[in-house]
């Protein structure tokens, strides 16, 4: 019909031809397709006239979305070719590799070849096919942890995203869920660190996701335990006041029944879990943190909101410090026996190993102590300290004796009902660890009791009889000859009383460093204070020891007393200082300084040190009185060994040599009077090897024949009867003069076997004729006087 209508016969009849717009093709010059959408759309030319517009814009729309498929599909299409293309390169490369490989084996398997060769190779393309294996493995172990890993950190994120919206608080029973699955998840992670380090992209990315929902759990958790703790009454009131009755404070966790009870109890198990969570976490993180007071989170809990009661009174104390004791101390032990009855059966069910809930609700107490100290009252007194008043002083040692008499009430209390001993209190069960946090605050309390001791120290020595020694009376009046040389008190060394005070002030400063709880703030401590005063004590006994003149040989036998007071003062504290290094405690810390000192010597023990100058200066004193008993004994009778003219009786000492003797005697006898029975034996030892030395040297010096035989015989035995009070064999400890006296009692035919070897054998020959401290050449000088 529209045909009809629009063919040139119809248009000719009109009146007004149409627009030329209008003027269509022939029908016969349009395809099939066209006819057919203009047969589909249009009725008549009408019909066309209305509807062209809309057809026409139809017809672009579509006309616009299948040029963007066609686009889009060329797109896909040339994708889909270049991976094709690349698969197929791929393949090509992998066919040729084989075939590769074919032709090489067919040409190994063709080729004569040794058997060690063709193992080799097959253990090598054994080889590459297990690590490829492994690798597959490895991914396939990866992929799985992986979905693991994401199906409880979406479980976990789950339970605590959706549940918050539009509530206050999450139910218990959303809790445990959570914390079960983080505890599930730190289980992987923890298997991951410990198997597999390469993976950790992956935990870092698991540790961010899983934090972000802690950080939404914690305080819910924490916000809903408060609010269990204020519905129970807790804090309770520090004290009952008359009216009230008085005793003791009811204990509101004591006081809980049914529902309450259970609340606070699940409220108490989550965050049990919650720490116990988080301890896991940086174990795995190796976050090993020494934190003060790093008790139970639950316990800690309790403490904050009886802390901020307390701290009221605590300000208006701060200048009576006791009182501050006294009240924390109070508190904790009323409510001690409550913590523990009730909330101790709620750790074990937590699985909390080694957890005490005595000892946390002690230790929770302490620290919240020590953070109000360190807040509120040390700034003050280190600020009076710097400014150098006589009262911060005094202030200091109060607070810091009340804090040494605190710890020690709290350790004997938490250690009253278990067998177990807290002489090394930990750092959370001290309120002196305060001091291991502040090292600088450390600093200034040695400072402070070093002057103390020094100031102090100075009074002890101007006393009138500071340096008055103990005297026994002669060793051969001992009853017991095996007890003479063991010495342990300070009337055994002779020591005056001034060393009883040397050593009691260093004790004391180094009883004070030892009340703090870890061992690096101890030796800090002792090296700052007692070792520091024991170098001022070593000056004041060289000091006292110089002002006697053992120059003046007129008062030879006083100065000779006053020396002994510093040598044995010397020897008395050695004694002690070797002593307390055996101690446990002074090996621990001197463990602990040698590991983290590697460079420093300390010479085997804590006081390796002090001990090697103690020894240095009572080996130079000891010395130097031998020099001087040498001299003045050589000044006596040095002139009759070179003068032998003077007329003499044969049985007789001569007269030089008798009068050196009796004075070595007095000197000798003053000595054993007034020194330790130790250092009077090394002398008198010491002396007489000098003078057989002198002796010996004085006989071979005086040319040929200038000494007549029995007079030398005679002589060396009287010097030899001086030491007989001392030793049995006296001889002993004059080799050389021995072995001359040996000499000078060979007949000529002993002289002459003698010489004969001598000339033959050299020295080897000379022990044979029982000498063995005289050199070859003395002998030989000997054989050609006589």
């Amino acid at each position: 019909k529209f045909r009809q209508e629009t063919s040139p016969a119809k248009l000719l009849p009109m009146e007004h031809p149409p627009p030329l717009s209008l003027v269509l093709p022939h029908p016969d010059k349009l395809s099939g397709e066209a006819l057919s959408l203009l047969d589909g759309n249009f009725d008549d030319l009408r019909d066309l006239l209305l509807r062209a517009s809309n057809l026409t814009s139809h017809l672009k729309h579509d006309t616009s979305h299948l040029n963007d498929r066609l686009l889009h599909l060329r797109t896909d299409l040339t994708k889909h070719a270049v991976s094709w293309i690349s698969t197929s390169l791929s393949a090509k490369n992998s066919l040729d590799d084989l075939r590769l490989n074919l032709e090489s084996l067919s040409l190994v398997t063709s080729l004569p070849r040794s058997k060690d060769a063709v193992r080799k190779q097959r253990e090598q393309e054994l080889q590459q096919l297990v690590e490829e294996l492994c690798r597959i493995q490895n991914r396939r172990k990866y992929l799985l942890t992986v979905l693991k890993l994401e199906s409880l950190v979406g479980d976990l994120e789950d339970s605590v995203f959706h549940p918050m919206r539009g509530r206050s608080m999450l139910q218990v029973r959303v809790f445990n869920h959570a914390i079960k699955t983080m505890n599930e998840i730190e289980q992987v992670l923890g298997d991951i660190t410990r198997h597999h380090s390469q993976w950790r992209r992956l935990v870092d990315t698991v540790d961010s996701r899983v934090d972000k929902s802690l950080s939404i759990l914690r305080p819910h958790i924490i916000a809903e335990h408060r609010a269990i703790l204020s519905s129970l009454g807790w804090p309770p009131k520090l004290a009952l006041s008359k009216a009230e009755g008085g005793g003791d404070i009811p204990n509101p966790l004591v006081l809980m029944q049914g529902d309450q009870k259970e609340s606070y109890s699940q409220s108490f198990l989550l965050l049990c879990g919650l720490q116990q969570l988080n301890t896991l976490k940086e174990k795995r993180k190796k976050l090993n943190k020494e934190s003060i007071g790093a008790g139970l989170w639950a316990i800690d809990e309790l403490v904050i909101p009886v802390a901020s009661r307390m701290e009221y009174h605590f300000v208006k104390w701060d200048q009576e410090p006791e009182f501050i004791f006294a009240l924390v101390y109070k508190v904790t032990s009323d409510f001690a026996d409550g913590v523990d009855d009730l909330l101790q059966p709620l750790i074990d069910r937590a699985m909390l190993v080694s957890c005490s809930a005595k000892e946390a609700w002690v230790s929770a107490m302490v620290q919240m102590l020590s953070c109000f100290l360190e807040k509120k009252v040390f700034p003050g007194l280190v600020e009076m300290v710097k400014e150098k008043k006589s009262e911060g002083v005094s202030s200091w040692f109060h607070l810091v004796d009340q804090m040494v008499t605190f710890d020690k009430r709290m350790q004997t209390f938490v250690s009253s009902d278990t067998c177990l001993s807290y002489e090394g209190s930990s750092l959370g069960m001290s309120v002196m660890g305060l001091f291991c946090k502040r090292p600088e605050w450390l600093k200034a309390w040695g400072k402070i009791e070093l002057k103390d001791a020094y100031r102090k120290l100075k009074e002890d020595i101007k006393k009138e009889k500071a340096w008055e020694g103990t005297k026994l009376g002669n060793d051969n009046e001992s009853n017991s000859q095996s007890a003479k040389y063991v010495l342990s008190t300070r009337e055994d060394y002779k020591a005056p009383f001034v060393a009883e005070t040397f050593l009691s002030r260093t004790w004391t400063l180094i009883d004070h460093g030892l009340t703090l709880p870890t061992v690096l703030p101890r030796i800090q401590f002792v090296r700052a204070t007692a070792t520091k005063f024991l170098w001022y004590v070593f000056k004041t006994l060289l000091l006292e020891f110089k002002k006697s003149d053992l120059s003046d040989y007129s008062s030879f036998e006083d100065s000779l007393v006053q020396a002994c007071g510093p040598i044995n003062t010397a020897r008395y504290l050695e004694s002690k200082l070797r002593e307390w290094s055996d101690d446990l405690v002074f090996v621990e810390m001197w463990e602990a300084e040698t590991n983290v000192k590697v460079e420093v010597s300390c010479h085997g023990c804590f006081f390796g040190e002090e001990l090697k100058s103690l020894v240095e200066l009572e080996t130079n004193w000891l010395m130097e009185i031998i020099t001087v008993c040498l001299h003045q004994f050589d000044n006596l009778c040095g002139d009759h060994f070179h003068n032998n003219v003077e007329p003499w009786e044969e049985e007789d000492v001569s007269q030089g040599v008798a009068e050196a003797l009796d004075s070595l005697r007095r000197e000798l006898a003053v000595l054993q009077l007034n020194m330790n029975r130790k250092d009077f034996l090394d002398l008198w030892r010491n002396l007489a090897e000098g003078l057989d030395h002198y002796v010996s040297c004085k006989f071979f010096a005086g040319g040929e024949a200038v000494l007549l035989r029995r007079r030398f015989e005679v002589d060396a035995e009287a010097l030899m009867m001086v030491f007989q009070p001392y030793c049995v064999r006296p001889a002993a400890f004059f080799p050389r003069v021995r072995e001359i006296m040996r000499l000078l009692s060979m007949n000529e035919e002993e002289k002459a076997r003698l010489r004969g070897a001598l000339s033959r054998n050299g020295s080897s020959c000379l022990a044979l004729f029982g000498i063995s401290n005289l050199s070859p050449q003395l002998v030989e000088q000997f054989c050609r006087c006589y």
